[in-house]
């Protein structure tokens, strides 16, 4: 029999200067408390009530029981540090505990098990068998459950198999003084819990991530040593004021309090104008139904908007998400959108949102989320201002960047966030911290646009997703201009936990929620008839037709699939027209230039913009999205047809006058071989990007018609390009039923490739978080390692542009709006501002340098740039760097050909391989 110990020497952290000497320790006694402490503070001011809701849909107790489950979980998390393989790490903490009985002998330090006996695991088997205890045999189940979130606090559930291996180690886990010492602990956390309560419970996997994301965010505060200090390492453990030490951490954190939605009410007009614009005459009928059916809903659910380009869908989804959120509790608002450029443009409109938003009581936290958002110069200009950054009206209620709310897994905690869609998709990767990605999802409503725009691969996370935040309760609101009805009942059946019904054509524009009828909404007046021509893929063709239509002026946008069509096209017409006539604009541009092409474009051909007598813009597909831009004349390039109507959304988009030959809407489709053939064939690069078979179906329906109408056309057309029913003329079918098949197989690759890493189902009550993330992915992010799991492969490499001076420094390049040509330190490290101008020259290089058999070589003949100053800055660290000569040009080698590349301002990247 051991004697009674002392427990209030086992020690939790420990702060050692470089010699290895302890300068500072706390014993763990004072971690737990603080944990629960702060545990207490998270749910009364912090966590949402829709996820506190959420959780007394199981916790015993409701509120209360989830309070007191919450704070007993933070207060015994730790407890695995009471174990030998812990505390033999600091020989002097450990020399402490061994004059206080509890002995981890030193010669364990050099256990060649040590490191896999870790203390959440040790951790996790000490709760799971004091529940077992408590609550007898019957306790199984909720014991190995309470037990996982323990084992799961440092955001990595453990596997069975560890589990089983650590208990093989008794010597390194700990008995007889160090049992004592775990029921000292245990004893100490009983608090407000009973246990008793859950000796038959389950709880499902959604709230035990839940509890373990609550945990581990209690974890990190008591943690952070300038909220909580720590003893010197002379000081005996004392019994500390708790409740003013909590007090006053708390206080030093200071994070922004939960936001009490409003309801819209019956106003939706006032509410309208008080939002987005003062001078509107009310709500349009979208905006309208979009908080009408939201006010309907009899439980949290899904939304689908469908309607046409330029109605106010996002000012609908915003009006709909506050009625959400005050009807279930919510007290943040998650906007997701395809790229950064459109995530950028959103994060603008949000911010101007949030001043006018009402039930703000204090501050609110605000987050950009991509891994550029450091280049926002709005978002950059809160953070810079400190742990609170007010608005520009200087009022009591700012939007605030919140310093502890930054950062990859901590970002997306803030109340409102609006990131790509990478950082929604990651919701379903198997990942490091995956419970922190639920947290910050189950308690905001969700908005995400653009939904047709994700493909196969990437709609594979996305259902999974929402087949999570289903089992939550989140409610969530979709935005498209166009979906297959298909798809609509896809997305729709994943929320709902539900098979996948044939979905009927509802018409259009629609709005589908969870459990109500679809409302389908009038058209907007008028209708625009658009002509459509079909051209010959000819540059000569193309510069006739544009001189046709533009002897009287006007503004003409052609848009090409491919970068390598964008660049060769505008090459042409500006040897035609005049440079000054044409604008360039695709990805292939420094990430600075490409937003200076972006302000100029919105600049002149934006709402009310200071349009030019005549110009034309040659671009690829980032005009299909990004930009709110009016054209009076369109070129396309054959593409799907949905896509073609989005990029026909750029046609008199506003109202304005126009020359003569342009005052009626006209597009040209062009990039096919030829437009008598048997079947019509896109050019090769269009095959390339979108497949044949969408291809051949645009090609059919765009046959057929002399014009189209918008917005009328655009739902049947949609349908029929992705619906059953056969298309196009009998001669045609048999190359239209290979590439369906074709399509179908590759489909079917993709969805297989997307399993690998993709999180189960939610799965029954019986399991705990054991295995739950197993043969994960580990950490990730919105870099090009996390983008590639979520969005069918890496994208195509991405580098930092500076300049070579010719005699062996470096600079900036000369071209840049600002910082241009400044000298960079080689040695040195480069000074935060600089370091931003750099990572704003960030470029993507073609596909045809970064595929597979190329990607290797390039990578090897990038990598000897290496510069310390930039590896000794965080922006920089790890980044290839492409270093252009003088005149804007570099050879890359690769193997016995080489890549020359030349960038120019106002083409991009052109490269050949020589």
């Amino acid at each position: 029999m051991v004697d009674v110990v002392d427990p209030r020497v086992v020690w939790a952290k420990s702060v050692l200067c470089e010699h290895g000497r302890v300068t500072h320790w706390l014993p763990l006694r004072q971690h737990l408390d603080d944990s629960g402490a702060v545990a207490a503070r998270l749910v009364d001011e912090w966590l949402s009530k829709q996820v506190i809701s959420r959780l007394a849909r199981e916790v015993p107790g409701g509120h209360e029981g989830v309070r007191a489950l919450v704070v007993w979980l933070a207060r015994i998390h730790d407890v695995g540090k009471a174990s030998p393989a812990f505390a033999v790490q600091v020989p002097v903490l450990a020399d402490r505990m061994r004059h206080a009985d509890i002995v981890a002998a030193p010669g364990l330090l050099t256990h060649p098990q040590r490191s896999r006996v870790r203390h959440e695991l040790v951790g996790h088997l000490v709760v799971r068998d004091h529940v077992l205890a408590v609550c007898g045999p019957e306790s199984r189940v909720i014991a190995e459950q309470l037990g996982s979130v323990v084992g799961s606090h440092h955001g990595v559930p453990p596997e069975l198999t560890v589990l089983r291996s650590v208990a093989e180690y008794p010597e390194l886990v700990g008995d007889g003084a160090w049992e004592q010492a775990w029921q000292f602990f245990l004893d100490r956390a009983a608090g407000d819990i009973n246990l008793a309560a859950y000796s038959e419970k389950r709880l499902s996997r959604p709230v035990l991530s839940l509890l373990t994301a609550v945990v581990i965010i209690a974890d990190w505060i008591a943690s952070n040593s300038d909220l909580f200090p720590l003893l010197e390492a002379h000081e005996d453990p004392v019994e500390m004021d708790l409740t003013a030490r909590a007090e006053l951490g708390w206080k030093l954190l200071n994070l922004p309090h939960r936001w009490s939605a409003l309801p819209v009410g019956s106003d939706v007009d006032g509410s309208f104008r008080a939002r987005f614009r003062p001078e509107a005459a009310g709500a349009r009928p979208v905006q309208q139904a979009a908080v009408e059916i939201a006010a309907g809903l009899e439980r949290p659910g899904l939304v689908i908007i469908e309607a046409p380009m330029g109605v106010g869908k996002t000012e609908a989804a915003l009006l709909a998400a506050e009625e959400l959120a005050a009807k279930y509790g919510a007290d943040g608002v998650f906007v997701a959108l395809p790229t950064q450029a459109t995530t950028d443009a959103m994060f603008s409109r949000v911010r101007r949102w949030l001043d006018a938003l009402p039930g703000r009581d204090g501050a609110v936290s605000v987050t950009l989320a991509h891994g550029k958002a450091s280049l926002n110069d709005e978002f950059d200009g809160l953070v810079r201002q400190g742990w609170f950054a007010a608005t520009s009206r200087g009022d009591e209620t700012p939007i605030v960047a919140h310093q502890w709310l930054r950062g990859r897994k901590k970002g997306v905690l803030a109340s409102f966030v609006v990131g790509t869609i990478d950082q929604i998709l990651f919701a379903g990767l198997k990942s490091r911290h995956l419970m922190l990605r639920h947290l910050a999802l189950a308690g905001k409503v969700v908005v995400i646009d653009e939904v047709h725009a994700y493909d196969v691969y990437m709609s594979q996370y996305l259902q999974r997703v929402l087949h999570w935040l289903g089992a939550y309760g989140v409610p969530i609101v979709l935005l498209s201009a166009t979906l297959p009805a298909q798809r609509r009942a896809e997305l729709m059946a994943a929320y709902e936990h539900r098979a996948v019904p044939v979905e009927p054509e509802l018409g259009y524009p629609v709005i589908v929620a969870s459990g109500t009828r679809p409302r389908v909404l009038p058209l907007p007046k008028p209708d625009t008839r658009v002509q459509l021509d079909r051209l010959d893929d000819d540059l000569d063709t193309l510069v006739r037709f544009l001189r046709q239509h533009l002897a009287d002026g006007g503004c003409a946008v052609v848009v090409r699939n491919t970068v390598g069509r964008v660049q060769e096209t505008a090459a042409r017409l500006e040897a035609e027209f005049g440079r000054d006539q044409v604008t360039v604009n695709h990805s292939r541009f420094l990430a600075c230039d490409r937003a200076r092409i972006d302000r100029d474009l919105l600049r002149r051909f934006g709402p009310g913009g200071e349009r030019p007598v005549r110009h034309i813009v040659v671009a690829s597909q980032v005009v299909e999205q990004s930009l709110d831009v009016d054209f009076d004349l369109m070129v396309t390039d054959l593409a799907p047809v949905d896509l073609v109507l989005q990029r026909v959304g750029r046609l008199h988009r506003h109202d304005r006058s126009r020359p003569t030959r342009v005052t009626s809407p006209r597009c040209a489709v062009v990039g096919v071989e030829d437009w008598t053939g048997t079947p019509v064939r896109a050019v090769a690069g269009s095959r390339r990007v979108y497949g044949e078979h969408l291809l051949l179906r645009s090609a059919a329906l765009l046959s057929e018609q002399d014009t189209m109408t918008v917005p009328a056309d655009i739902a049947p057309l949609v349908q029929r390009a992705y619906g059953p029913d056969p298309l196009g003329p009998d001669a045609w079918q048999p190359a239209m039923e290979q590439a369906a098949a074709e399509a179908q197989t590759r489909a079917q690759r993709r969805v297989e490739a997307a399993r690998a890493f993709l999180l189960d189902e939610v799965g029954s009550t019986r399991h705990s978080l054991v295995g739950w993330v197993r043969a994960g992915v580990g950490d990730t992010d919105d870099d090009p390692r996390g983008v590639a799991q979520v969005r069918d492969g890496a994208e195509s490499l991405e580098v930092l542009v500076v300049q070579s001076d010719g005699a062996g420094g470096l600079s900036t390049p000369d071209w840049i709006e600002r910082g241009a040509g400044q000298p960079l330190p080689v040695d040195l490290p480069i000074e935060a501002a600089q370091a931003k101008v750099v990572a704003a020259c960030a470029l993507r290089l073609p596909i045809g340098m970064s595929h597979p058999g190329v990607d290797l070589d390039v990578i090897t003949a990038l990598e000897a740039n290496h510069f310390p100053g930039f590896e000794a800055s965080p922006l920089l660290r790890g980044q290839l760097v492409l270093v252009l000569d003088p005149d804007g040009s570099a050879i890359v080698k690769h193997g016995k050909a080489d890549f020359r590349v030349v960038y120019s301002p106002s083409e991009g990247l052109i490269h050949e391989r020589r």
